[in-house]
């Protein structure tokens, strides 16, 4: 083996590995367990609100909050949107509040009309906050699309799923924080 093939096969070899110990919630499809608490961020510098006045976590704090960070351009973004609207129809009345952060991958997708083509093309009700500097996205320490959050009723990130899939895990963990005591 030539002296390069060794380095991109060391490299290789130690990717895997580093990707391995990050564990679940690092890789795409696949969704965290409780996570330790921290506190989640503020939204910020958002350009506008859709469907919504404009809303901070610390007012919504005593409820279940699922921030949901995607792009209408991305496909498994797209594919995830189905899901997110059923939570938010099915369980707002117990307390989940849905609030989508619009982070635009591309110029194309921070035009306004676009994105309110596409909030009616997929009959989305729920919040959106259009995060065209991608403040938000900073702020959460965001690295995927889609990703999702799950924060309970004391303001902590409770959980986290990235990438496409897994809805039925994302929805037990929605019910079991909106079980838990709103102390």
């Amino acid at each position: 083996m030539k002296p390069r093939g060794v380095v991109l096969a060391v490299a290789a070899v130690a990717a895997l590995v580093a990707a391995t110990a990050l564990g679940p919630s690092w890789r795409a499809g696949e969704a965290s367990a409780r996570e330790p608490a921290r506190l989640a961020p503020e939204f910020t510098g958002i350009e506008r609100w859709r469907n919504s006045e404009p809303l901070s976590m610390a007012a919504l704090r005593g409820q279940v909050v699922l921030v949901e960070f995607w792009t209408f351009a991305c496909s498994n973004c797209v594919h995830m949107l189905p899901y997110v609207s059923k939570w938010h129809d099915a369980y707002e009345q117990r307390g989940l509040v849905v609030v989508g952060v619009h982070t635009p991958e591309t110029d194309f997708e921070q035009m306004d009309d676009r994105l309110e083509r596409a909030l009616a093309r997929h009959r989305i009700t729920y919040p959106v906050a259009q995060d065209n500097a991608w403040a938000t996205w900073k702020a959460w320490d965001n690295h995927y699309w889609p990703a999702l959050y799950l924060v309970d009723r004391r303001g902590n990130v409770a959980f986290s799923h990235f990438g496409e899939g897994d809805a039925e895990t994302v929805e037990a963990a929605i019910v079991r924080l909106l079980e838990e005591p709103a102390s």
